[in-house]
């Protein structure tokens, strides 16, 4: 499965990518806002993530821009073993495209990939001294539960505090019936 946005292309990963996946997580900076990544993040890691077996339920895609196919993240929807209605956004940026909206534009893509598969419910959750991935799920429709929880943290081989975030899609999908209806009738009375 393929999705564009305006600046990327969101592709499924394929076993030769390796090296620029590679490039990207390798960074402790990077690997200790996630949750399975492990640090040191080796080659050997990479080849392991790109040969895993894909679900087209949930789908893993290769950030990319769309111009140059520059890969510059990863973004997936992952089932959860907590919730059994809902599926898990996870993401990472390589640092030199930190602060370019990457991220946002990227989960709105896949908001729209969870929303096209049947999803209901997303959810997702953040580091507490990562507040920049926060402000990414605030604005592509996330709501934070209320809940601060310990995750366990591979890349930084101990448990964390999170906040967890969750997107009712079938909410967001009647609210914008509503709103659609109204603008309808307004014309329609103009």
């Amino acid at each position: 499965m393929f999705h564009r946005s305006e600046r990327l292309l969101l592709r499924p990963v394929w076993p030769e990518d390796w090296q620029a996946v590679y490039g990207g997580i390798a960074d402790e900076d990077v690997v200790r806002n996630l949750a399975r990544a492990p640090w040191p993040y080796s080659p050997q890691d990479a080849r392991d993530f790109v040969a895993r077996t894909a679900d087209p339920k949930f789908p893993k895609f290769l950030i990319t821009l769309a111009r140059s196919a520059q890969v510059v993240g990863c973004i997936g929807i992952d089932a959860t073993e907590e919730h059994a209605t809902a599926v898990e956004l996870g993401y990472w940026v390589a640092r030199s495209h930190w602060g370019q909206g990457i991220a946002t534009e990227a989960g709105r893509a896949a908001i729209e990939v969870a929303r096209v598969l049947g999803h209901r419910q997303v959810i997702a959750s953040h580091f507490l001294d990562n507040p920049a991935s926060g402000r990414v799920l605030e604005k592509i429709g996330f709501s934070p539960t209320g809940r601060i929880v310990a995750r366990h943290s591979c890349g930084r081989g101990e448990e964390a505090m999170t906040v967890e975030y969750a997107l009712d899609l079938i909410s967001v999908e009647r609210r914008e019936t509503v709103m659609l209806q109204v603008a309808h009738s307004q014309v329609s009375a103009a």
